[in-house]
């Protein structure tokens, strides 16, 4: 009886590790708005890091969360490092790509809770009424993320983030003067 019960287990545990083996190993996360702004004001929003705190939900995770720039004061080379507790984690960002004013990409590394690299990519766009904003993560997933996915959705966690953010970022945007 015993043998049949750890066959059994294991059978269901070597379906689950074929199950998570099989998830997809790239994830896309992606939200967009569309700003009343020209796109020259939310891609300086975005293009320096030290505008970050003005729109960014990420920003609001820690308040006593350290950070520290380097390089380039905006653009490409421009870094930011940051260390909080354990909603913030702790990580670097770095300018890969911008071209005025209709793309920054983003090379993005956590390194707590979890280690992991994606890309973050911000596109500004002509829009009717304005630019359309659209922020988007891509990224692969371990195995523990392929695992976690089965429990946990990312886009939409993440994404509930990037509709905040969005929101913020379309406010300070539209807000004349706004970028200094």
């Amino acid at each position: 009886m015993l043998r049949k019960i750890l066959l059994g287990l294991a059978a269901a545990i070597g379906v689950l590790l074929v199950v998570i083996a099989t998830r997809p190993a790239e994830f896309h996360i992606e939200r967009s708005t569309v700003t009343s702004a020209p796109a020259e004001r939310p891609f300086a929003l975005v293009n320096d890091f030290r505008q970050w705190a003005l729109w960014s939900p990420f920003e609001r995770l820690d308040p006593a969360m350290k950070k520290s720039f380097e390089g380039a004061p905006s653009g490409v080379g421009a870094v930011y490092a940051w260390s909080g507790n354990d909603d913030a984690g702790e990580g670097r960002m770095t300018i890969e790509k911008a071209v005025a004013p209709s793309v920054v990409g983003i090379k993005l590394e956590f390194t707590k809770p979890f280690a992991a690299t994606n890309t973050a990519t911000f596109t500004f766009t002509p829009a009717p009424g304005g630019t359309k904003v659209t922020w988007a993560m891509d990224g692969k997933n371990s195995f523990g993320g392929k695992a976690a996915s089965l429990f946990m959705d990312l886009d939409k966690m993440v994404g509930a983030d990037f509709e905040k953010g969005l929101a913020a970022l379309k406010a300070v945007s539209e807000k004349a003067g706004s970028v200094q």
